[in-house]
């Protein structure tokens, strides 16, 4: 057996294996095999990666934001020459179809990466306030110094580039835990970044959770952004509370899209199945549509077209370029995926799918594979209408009135994304008003954009990776020399 690659943590600009010299095997989804090994990291590492992050910070954050842009375009440029060579490395360790990875690592991160650039002057901007004629008041915006970066295993290099790119633009540094399921991309990242970028402005530690426990209890990190699942964000929350650092989080979803009689279904059945649920990613998407509502005169109709589609998904090898949906990231997802299949085949109806490894790709045994699935249900109360599968399984709710689907919509402890069909304009306006989500997508669905917030209601978190999310505003009154003084420190002078 030839010896496996490894990769390595990116800390003060170096690349380096854990300190204990411990490491953790890297499962190629698509074989069931291992492919590669990264750094069992520990606390030490997280300590040596704040420590550098902190004495980077000074002089990160005193560059004017032009120096600072120049810098984050230098990056933009990492992923126009490298991104073929990150693409494959992600497809490899995260099963995701090579063609989609190209989006994640290619041209469209280096725009994504161009277009922080230029909120570096955003992230720096305050306000004035003139408090009287001889009173001035300002804001000015300053970076908070270090974040933790908790990156989760669905779009690994996707979501770094997000929260660094944002972060690194306000003028903080960073330290980033990629998922154990799928590092081997983002490390190589790191070690591309520090090509471009000053020695310990973007560390990067991979491990276990307790790894990123120890960043988000670190004394040093000033601010924590997290996108993964409900409980862990609330294991998340109670540790940085004992230092009262705050957190971005984007967490699970359960998201309703929502079939009005008089939707278009020719687009409507494509966004349903290839735009949400099934095809991207395999369903492993926090905004997944996975509960389907839909009006009671189509339901036949949407039944029959869904599954139409469905059974022409090609499912195989990440690396064939016809292939549209891979494996599911690792054994213990795979599994938990199954679990919810055979619960929902006992509570519901399975109206199609349901099968699972090599009956779904025979020549690939060894991979992480479920096909598309989809169950009927006649109200929101089983497991599968509930709970997060973060996988290809759907479940169709019927309805009859607005009310009824409005209610259906909001019975969740969820509320991060919803969509709603329909060409009637009125009843659009009055779903995205009742709707409890964050993001509402009406006859399109998963259209994140730059310009938009993406954030959640309820258990699926607050606040959002942005530049303002990353700097704070530090409040200043002057008054000035030679003037009559302040009306304000007169009346609450203590001293009369």
């Amino acid at each position: 057996m030839s010896e496996l690659p490894q990769f390595r943590n990116t800390i003060d600009g170096e690349a380096r294996p854990a300190a204990s010299g411990a490491v953790l095997d890297s499962v190629n989804p698509a074989t069931g095999e291992v492919w590669a090994q990264i750094p069992r990291s520990g606390p030490e590492d997280v300590d040596a990666a704040v420590a550098a992050a902190r004495a980077a910070f000074p002089a990160w954050s005193a560059l004017s934001p032009d120096e600072r842009s120049a810098h984050l375009r230098k990056v933009g440029a990492i992923f126009v020459e490298h991104g073929e060579e990150l693409a494959r490395l992600e497809a490899t360790g995260n099963g995701i179809p090579l063609m989609v990875a190209m989006g994640a690592c290619g041209a469209p991160a280096a725009g994504g990466w161009n277009r922080r650039s230029h909120e570096t002057v955003e992230a720096s901007t305050g306000r004035t306030v003139t408090l009287g004629p001889n009173m001035l008041g300002l804001t000015v915006r300053e970076p908070y110094g270090v974040i933790a970066c908790i990156v989760p295993f669905n779009m690994p290099v996707a979501m770094l580039n997000n929260k660094v790119s944002a972060a690194l633009a306000a003028g903080n540094t960073v330290v980033v835990k990629p998922p154990e399921q799928a590092s081997p991309a983002s490390l190589r990242l790191g070690e591309l970044l520090s090509e471009v970028l000053p020695p310990g402005v973007v560390n990067i530690v991979a491990g276990l959770g307790d790894v990123g426990d120890a960043m988000v209890r670190h004394v040093d990190v000033a601010k924590v952004t997290m996108t993964g699942s409900t409980a862990t964000g609330k294991v998340i929350q109670a540790a940085a509370a004992e230092t009262l650092t705050p957190a971005v989080f984007e967490l699970g979803g359960k998201s309703p899209t929502i079939v009005l009689e008089d939707a278009d279904l020719d687009v409507t059945i494509l966004g349903l199945t290839r735009a949400s649920v099934f095809t991207f990613n395999a369903g492993q998407a926090c905004v997944a549509g996975s509960r389907i509502l839909v009006q009671r005169p189509l339901l036949e109709e949407v039944i029959s077209r869904m599954e139409e589609v469905a059974r022409s998904i090609r499912i195989g090898d990440p690396f064939e370029p016809t292939t549209e949906m891979g494996p599911l990231v690792s054994k213990a997802q795979y599994d938990k995926v199954v679990a919810h299949i055979e619960d929902a085949t006992r509570e519901t109806e399975l109206l199609f799918g349901g099968r699972h490894g090599a009956e779904v790709v025979p020549d690939r045994p060894g991979g992480y594979w479920v096909e598309p699935t989809l169950f009927l249900a006649k109200d929101n109360s089983p497991r599968v209408c509930r709970e997060e599968v973060f996988g290809p399984v759907a479940v169709i709710i019927p309805f009859d009135t607005d009310d009824e689907a409005i209610a259906i919509a909001n019975e969740t402890r969820y509320g991060l994304a919803a969509g709603v069909w329909s060409t009637d304009l009125a009843r659009i306006n009055r779903y995205v008003r009742a709707l409890e989500a964050g993001n509402v997508w009406v006859n399109c669905y998963l259209q994140t954009r730059h310009e938009l917030p993406m954030a959640g209601f309820k258990e699926s978190g607050y606040g959002h990776d942005d530049v303002l999310e990353f700097s704070r505003e530090k409040a200043a009154v002057i008054s000035i020399p030679g003037g009559s003084g302040s009306p304000i420190l007169s009346k609450y002078d203590t001293r009369k």
